[in-house]
């Protein structure tokens, strides 16, 4: 797995590594949702789409985060099997944003053992590009 959870004082933190900025996104979601359940089943529930957009790329990784846990509350899934796309704003646009278009596999509530997961935090969060790829470290409160 490319995410490792992590203890944290009265939170839950994921490490997340990936080759493309994406790819870090969706191995922090999928770190997201093995810290809601600690066994997701491998098949059942429907693919669904997520796009948010903001102005920094920390930003972003916050909303699309944050745009998970939403789609969890208002669909009853536990999102699993994450995929994204990070897009960098274009520089000779004006008013340009990062984008992240993505999507999810949804599993119902009704059919894993979740644990509440309240929110993603700015708190200690890093986003960094390294020679192998990118590293995201993402706190949640539990």
């Amino acid at each position: 797995m490319p995410f490792e959870l992590r203890d944290h004082t009265a939170d839950v933190a994921v490490e997340a590594t990936g080759p493309t900025l994406g790819a870090a996104f969706a191995s922090v979601a999928d770190g997201m949702a093995a810290a809601m359940c600690e066994e997701v089943p491998a098949t059942g529930g429907e693919r669904f789409e997520v796009a948010v957009e903001a102005e920094s790329r920390e930003s972003l990784l916050f909303d699309y985060l944050d745009e998970l846990i939403y789609e969890r509350d208002v669909r009853s899934v536990l999102p699993v099997d994450n995929e994204a796309t990070v897009t960098a704003p274009d520089a000779d646009g004006p008013g340009s944003a990062w984008r992240c278009a993505g999507s999810y596999r949804g599993v119902p509530l009704s059919a894993v053992v979740a644990r509440d997961l309240k929110a993603v935090t700015y708190s200690e969060m890093d986003l960094s590009e390294r020679a192998e790829g990118w590293r995201a470290y993402v706190v949640f409160d539990v």
